[in-house]
C-alpha cells in the first residue's frame, strides 16, 4: 500500500495571539474522543464548514460514519505547527482509504490556529482521510502563497486545550515516520453530534415608569 504523507512547509511567521472563540456552528459537528495510553486527554469538537468546503466535509463525514477514524492515531505532532492524524493505527499500519478528492484550498478559509485542514501529498488533489489541526497561524499553507495550498474545512469549536496537550507530548521516529508520539495518541471514537443551540441574548431590561 502506498504510504500517504503530508507535505507541509513550516511557516516562519511568529505565533499569533489566540483567536476569538468560534461562532456557533451552522453545519455538522464531529466529536473526537482522544486518549494517550489509558488516560483520556479530552474531546475535540470540530465544526465543519460545508458552505466553503462541501467536498472536503462530505468526504470527512463519510470516513466518520464508516468508523474509519476509530482507533487511529495522531501520528505527526510538531510543536508550533500542527497535529496530523486520521490515517494510521498505533502499530503504524495505514488504513485503507477512499479515492482522493479535489483540493478546495481556494475557498477563502485560512490556515489559522484552531482550523482543521486536509492533509495531502505534493499532488494538489491527493487528500483522502488524513487531516491536521493548526496550532498556530500557518498562513503560508493557504492557497496561492506557496502553491496549491491546504484546504481548510472546519475549525475547533471546543477542545483546543486538548490539541495543545497533544502537541506537547514527546515524539520519536517509528516505521519510517518522524514526529510520532512516543505513547500513541489515539482517536478512540469520532462521531457526528448535534450542534449546541445558540445561547439566547439576555432580555432587555424594562424601563419602568417612575412616579
Amino acid at each position: 500500500m502506498q504510504t500517504f504523507a503530508l507535505v507541509l512547509v513550516l511557516a516562519q511567521a511568529p505565533a499569533a495571539a489566540p483567536p476569538a472563540a468560534p461562532a456557533s456552528p451552522s453545519g455538522p459537528v464531529v466529536a473526537l474522543e482522544v486518549f494517550s495510553g489509558q488516560a483520556k486527554l479530552g474531546t475535540i469538537l470540530i465544526a465543519l464548514d460545508r458552505e466553503k468546503a462541501p467536498i472536503s466535509v462530505d468526504n470527512f463525514l463519510k470516513y466518520v460514519r464508516a468508523g474509519h477514524y476509530d482507533g487511529t492515531i495522531f501520528h505527526r505532532v510538531i510543536p508550533g505547527f500542527m497535529v496530523q492524524g486520521g490515517g494510521y493505527t498505533p502499530d503504524m499500519t495505514e488504513n485503507p482509504t477512499r479515492p482522493p478528492i479535489k483540493n478546495e484550498a481556494r475557498n477563502g478559509r485560512r490556515n489559522s490556529r484552531g482550523t482543521v485542514a486536509m492533509a495531502r501529498t505534493s499532488a494538489p488533489d491527493s487528500a483522502t482521510s488524513q487531516f491536521f489541526i493548526n496550532v498556530k497561524d500557518n498562513h503560508a499553507l493557504d492557497y496561492g502563497i506557496r502553491g496549491a495550498g491546504y484546504a481548510v474545512f472546519g475549525e475547533v469549536l471546543e477542545g483546543m486545550e486538548v490539541v495543545d496537550r497533544i502537541v506537547a507530548v514527546p515524539t520519536t521516529s517509528r516505521g519510517g515516520h518522524q514526529d510520532v508520539p512516543t505513547t500513541a495518541v489515539v482517536i478512540r471514537t469520532a462521531r457526528e453530534v448535534k450542534p449546541k443551540p445558540k445561547a439566547s441574548p439576555p432580555a432587555p431590561k424594562k424601563e419602568e415608569p417612575k412616579p
